[in-house]
């Protein structure tokens, strides 16, 4: 038994004082002379016998009184918990696409909310979080109207982040019952993000009724000619083999072309569509097929065949360029110093400084304004440079300093598989690799370089230096084939060819939801204005960067959905772009709730919201009892009322 005001009993103690009452005889008694007192003798102890029992009687039934009232204010209790805490629930509701499914009573997402509704308690405080918001200390009235409002989302809420967030909370209130729900399906989830749980924790499976899907995992285009282009479709099938499944290409909204395809067991299967060739192409794939997840069905991708990268290569002319550099991609302009058109250069997104000898003051000047304003320079040093020029150039950029050339016969062996230039590249590392060799180079020293290439002694060979603004590329040797082979290397298709690439970021075919994406606008506009990225449903101001002949706009948080959305100049569209979802949600990758349990004992789990809300409700529930102590002073006073009345010493 508990009691709500323990300090009250304190008063018991005054218990004392009707005691001390009836123990101490007060009443003085009168003496009367009579002739014959022997049968009066005998009726006097009787009747002082009967007194003091009467007397007795009364003391336990006001003592009873005062002890039962004295009780019943202490407001004594039964249950698991003390009375004056409140019970808070911390409950993190996983609302992301992957719970947007239906289970054996419905869609996942709408039947958690139903039974949090139903089955929590009015008593209780709560806080409630989502993958897109938290309400922090909220009534089962306002959590009610949150839950009706609640929908599927494709913003991402790591485990560890929710019960970081709630064990902060916890840290910051005192007087509190505190319980930690968490309802998910658990999906892309491990068993190592519960290491560190320690306070009792219960976890609600939310599980679907289907256990296959089927989802377009990305495209790619092949094969550009003049009339037409392959469209290739990857699509991912997890489960057992599905025949005859229709797969559509539509431009826009109109159907462009459609066939059946068969997919093995647990496979990713390549569909081609050979497409005419347009213009401007706003492409969107669907499957028709009913299976785990229904976002992972449809696919937008966008072409716009009209974008080019302008290049400009000054110096020595490079047979290899144009090889590398091909018009269906890239506008390649080469010229000597002396032929070079400067006022051009600000129209490049990538300037080649190949092999230049000595770099003159107006050209140098040309370089730094073209630098600073968002251009990449790529320069490949000549075999006899001037360094003096050259390093006057970097001082203006603030990129280093190069070295007096060394003559060395080394190898090119070290390659930085995880710099950007290399990604999607390589499959594997490459170990059975033919390394080309130079004879002499310019050691380069600066504190804003990274290493993509190096040579076996570990100095750099090719170097990507970023200052501010500045997007340098740095060839510590001369690629003359009397110096070196490199050109005739495998590296040198994907190293020039991504220098392009990395130079301006044209839209690409699509982007993925929640990852960061930076997109090249070539297009002016005044210091006031913005950009702004919409579509028919939602619109939004991207993070943006201004440039003189380009906006650069990078997009994270935004956009939430899938689909074909439109760059806009106030209500001009510059260019359409495609966002999906990512990949990863298609996975159908569970966390085994069993299997959490044997590593963890301050975890419970379920697979009903409903079930664990009824046992968090009935342990907290509380059992008054001061109704009975006030009953019993009740008949305690009604007894004491019977005995003066009708007992009779």
């Amino acid at each position: 038994m508990q009691f709500k005001n323990p300090e009250i009993l304190y008063f018991l103690a005054l218990l004392i004082i009707p005691i001390i009452v009836h123990l101490f005889q007060l009443q003085k008694f009168v003496k009367v002379p009579f002739t014959n007192v022997a049968f009066l003798q005998k009726l006097a102890q009787q009747t002082r016998k009967s007194s003091r029992i009467k007397k007795w009687l009364i003391l336990g039934t006001r003592t009873l009184l005062f002890t039962a009232i004295i009780f019943a204010f202490s407001q004594p209790y039964f249950s698991n918990k003390t009375a004056n805490k409140k019970q808070h629930n911390f409950i993190y509701l996983d609302n992301s696409l992957s719970t947007n499914t239906k289970g054996k009573r419905g869609n996942l997402l709408q039947i958690a909310a139903k039974e949090i509704i139903e089955n929590a308690s009015e008593k209780d405080v709560y806080s409630l979080q989502t993958n897109s918001s938290f309400y922090d200390r909220i009534t089962k009235s306002e959590l009610k109207n949150v839950l009706l409002k609640v929908k599927e989302t494709s913003k991402k809420l790591d485990l560890p982040t929710v019960l970081l967030k709630f064990d902060s909370k916890t840290k910051s209130k005192t007087n509190t019952l505190n319980r930690t729900i968490l309802i998910s399906d658990f999906h892309n989830t491990y068993k190592n993000e519960f290491t560190n749980v320690t306070p009792d924790l219960s976890a609600i499976k939310l599980e679907s009724s289907i256990k296959n899907n089927i989802s377009i995992d990305s495209v790619f285009v092949t094969d550009y000619s003049g009339n037409n282009f392959t469209l290739n479709v990857l699509v991912k099938n997890q489960g057992e083999t599905k025949n005859n499944i229709p797969v559509a290409v539509y431009n826009n909204n109109k159907l462009i072309s459609k066939l059946s395809s068969s997919f093995k067991k647990d496979t990713l299967k390549n569909v081609q569509f050979k497409i005419q060739n347009q213009a401007e192409f706003n492409g969107k794939i669907t499957i028709n097929f009913s299976d785990t997840f229904a976002f992972d069905n449809v696919f937008y991708f966008t072409i716009k065949n009209d974008q080019k990268i302008n290049i400009l290569s000054i110096g020595n002319k490079a047979n290899f360029l144009p090889k590398i550099y091909t018009k269906n991609e890239f506008n390649l302009t080469q010229s000597t110093v002396q032929s070079t058109n400067y006022n051009s250069i600000l129209k490049q997104q990538l300037i080649i400084l190949n092999e230049v000898e000595d770099i003159t003051e107006i050209l140098s000047k040309k370089i730094i304004e073209f630098s600073k304003n968002g251009g990449s320079l790529v320069i490949i040093p000549h075999k006899n440079l001037n360094i003096n020029s050259y390093n006057s150039l970097f001082q203006n950029l603030s990129l280093g300093k190069i070295q007096p050339k060394k003559t060395d016969s080394l190898k090119i062996t070290n390659i930085n598989y995880k710099h950007p230039l290399f990604q999607n590249v390589f499959s594997k590392k490459v170990t059975n690799f033919q390394y080309p060799t130079v004879q002499h180079y310019y050691p380069f020293s600066s504190n804003n370089k990274s290493t993509i290439v190096a040579f076996e002694n570990g100095s750099s060979f090719i170097s990507q230096i970023k200052n501010g603004e500045n997007n340098t590329f740095w060839i510590s040797s001369s690629l003359d084939t009397k110096n070196s082979n490199f050109i005739n290397s495998p590296l040198i298709v994907p190293v020039f060819y991504n220098f392009g690439k990395m130079s301006f970021k044209h839209p690409k075919l699509f982007y993925r939801i929640a990852s960061e994406n930076t997109i090249d606008i070539e297009t002016n506009i005044k210091k006031d204005k913005v950009l702004k990225i919409a579509n028919s449903e939602n619109s939004f101001i991207p993070l943006q960067k201004k440039f003189q002949n380009k906006i650069s706009i990078t997009t994270k948080e935004q956009p939430l959905k899938s689909g074909i959305y439109s760059i806009l100049q106030n209500t001009d569209t510059i260019q359409k772009i495609a966002y999906n979802y990512a990949k990863e949600e298609s996975l159908l990758n569970f966390l085994d709730l069993n299997e959490l349990k044997e590593t963890n004992q301050n975890i419970t789990v379920s697979n009903s919201v409903a079930d664990v809300f009824k046992k968090i409700n009935k342990k907290n529930e509380v059992h008054w009892l001061w109704k009975w102590f006030l009953s019993l002073a009740i008949v305690s006073l009604l007894l004491e009322i019977l005995i003066l009345k009708f007992y009779k010493p």
